[in-house]
């Protein structure tokens, strides 16, 4: 009984051995995966590929909210011009009404004078004809 019970506290010993080892292997294996975790990390965020990504980044961002800022002043300024043009009453003012009906007037008297213009052309041309005709 001696023998089975020595047996049996060498089998619970390497047992007890086995879990020791496992813990000790799976708290290294824990500790390593660690350190390569913190490696990446260090070596990833200082690489010189990952240094010019930020930079290019940083340089993007900037230009963007350069544009939202020059986009934002074209808006305004549109916003003060449509203003300013709509509180003109370009319809009211004398000089206004006297340049357009000038225009009128001188479009009027473009149109009479070519239709003077072709009627001569024609009267022209029939002389011509007839001068023609009669040997001339």
């Amino acid at each position: 009984m001696k023998a089975e019970i020595s047996s049996r506290l060498a089998i619970i010993d390497s047992e007890i051995a086995e879990k020791e080892e496992y813990k000790k292997e799976h708290k290294l294996r824990q500790e390593a995966e660690g350190e390569l975790t913190i490696v990446k990390t260090i070596t990833i965020d200082s690489s010189p590929e990952m240094r010019e990504a930020k930079t290019q980044i940083k340089n993007l961002q900037n230009s963007l909210e350069r544009f939202k800022k020059e986009n934002n002043e074209c808006y305004n300024r549109i916003a003060a011009l449509t203003e300013t043009l709509e509180s003109k009453d370009y319809f009211k003012d004398p000089d206004y009404k006297f340049l357009v009906n000038e225009n009128h007037r001188l479009e009027q008297q473009y149109l009479e004078v070519m239709a003077d213009n072709k009627k001569l052309a024609r009267q022209v041309e029939d002389k011509m004809d007839k001068l023609r005709k009669s040997g001339l």
